[in-house]
This record gives structure tokens, sequence and C-alpha cells, in this order.
């Protein structure tokens, strides 16, 4: 339920409603509109290549080793990225917060990106569409990738002043069709007795079927 309601204070309990797909209650970190069918990605790392290994002290002796560092940063994050594009991934999902390089090269390449994900909206969006976070595999930045979830639609929402990010899954693996509730009130107080009620509700109702179908 915490995953699948959002709470508006300053609104009119009458604007509350229920919106299909999921709501991300941040920003995105890049925005590239598209139509269509768009086919999306999760991450759990940072996609900004390391330049040594964990556990390993990577040490730069002088100003034209740093420097060359940085290219190489900068030519990974963009193989990676034409990557994602010539797999037609439009939609990144990061549990974690992406550098900078990534983002830039992200808005370049036409991929929006979502971050910092917490690991409960993760293991949801895994369990709807029946994917795996994705993993670049070092230097192996060709072929398909296999592990892709397919948006029907992802666009900014705003819920008073908050800049939220709405995304509807075209298939389900499950065959759940999840819906976001919206709840409007005046205060937070008044949001967060309505969320208690209806989360009660729904619980005395998932045990009454339960019974019923035992």
């Amino acid at each position: 339920f915490a995953e699948l309601h959002t709470a508006v204070a300053g609104l009119p309990v009458a604007s509350s409603r229920v919106l299909p797909g999921l709501v991300f209650c941040r920003d995105f970190a890049a925005y590239c509109p598209a139509g269509g069918d768009l086919r999306a990605v999760l991450v759990t790392a940072p996609l900004r290549p390391a330049l040594s290994a964990p556990g390993v002290e990577f040490v730069v002796d002088s100003e034209g080793q740093y420097q060359a560092s940085q290219r190489w940063v900068s030519r990974r994050t963009e193989a990676l990225m034409k990557h994602l594009q010539s797999n037609s991934v439009k939609l990144l999902l990061s549990s974690v917060k992406q550098e900078e390089v990534v983002i830039h090269y992200a808005k370049l390449y036409g991929v929006s990106v979502v971050e910092c994900l917490s690991s409960e909206e993760i293991a949801l969006i895994c369990e709807i569409t029946g994917v795996s976070p994705y993993t670049p595999f070092g230097d192996k930045l060709d072929g398909e990738i296999p592990e892709t979830a397919v948006a029907a639609f992802c666009q900014p929402l705003l819920l008073g002043s908050r800049r939220c990010v709405h995304v509807g899954f075209a298939t389900s693996a499950s065959g759940f069709q999840p819906h976001c509730l919206i709840l409007c009130g005046p205060v937070d107080g008044i949001n967060q007795q309505h969320a208690a009620a209806l989360q009660g509700a729904f619980t005395m109702l998932q045990q009454l079927f339960k019974t019923v179908y035992q």
C-alpha cells in the first residue's frame, strides 16, 4: 500500500483520484519526451565506469593522467548510452543517484532518468514487469539487452507544488495492473487518517477474500 498511494497536502479532498500505473514522488533527473511504448531498464548501481576494481587503489601522478582518466570515463559512459539507445531503451529507473556524466549522455541520447527509487519501489517494478536489474558487463556493450520492460507512458505529473513521475507499464508478468491512489487533503494529518482507514479497509477485504477462496 505504501508504494501504491501518494498523499498531497494543500488540496481539497475532492481532488483525490485513482491513476493507472505508478507515481514516484521525485522529479526526473533527465526527461526526454517520447511517444509510443518505451523500453525501460532497471539499475541498482552507478553506471559511471570505475577506474579500478573494488579494493584496488587508483593513483594519478599527473594532470595529464587525470585528464586521460576523465576522457576514458566519458567515452565509456557514452558507449553505454549508445548501447541503450541501440536497444531502443528510452527510460532508466535507478535505485541510486547517477553521476552528472551519466545524466549528460542520457539527455544526449534521449534516455529519461528517474533516480533514487527505494528498494521497495524497485522490488514492485520487478514483480510487475518480471525483469531483473540490468548490469553492464565490462567491455561487452553489444548485442541485445534481455532485461527490459515496456512502459506504455512515462510523463511528469504535478501534484500540488510537487513534481512527480508517472509511469504505466504496458504488460504485467503476473497479470497485476497497478493503480496509484492520490489522496488529497488540506493538511498532512487528514491525509494520514484517510490513508490508515483505506489501508485497514483493504486489509480487511484481503482477509475476507482469502477466507472465501480457502
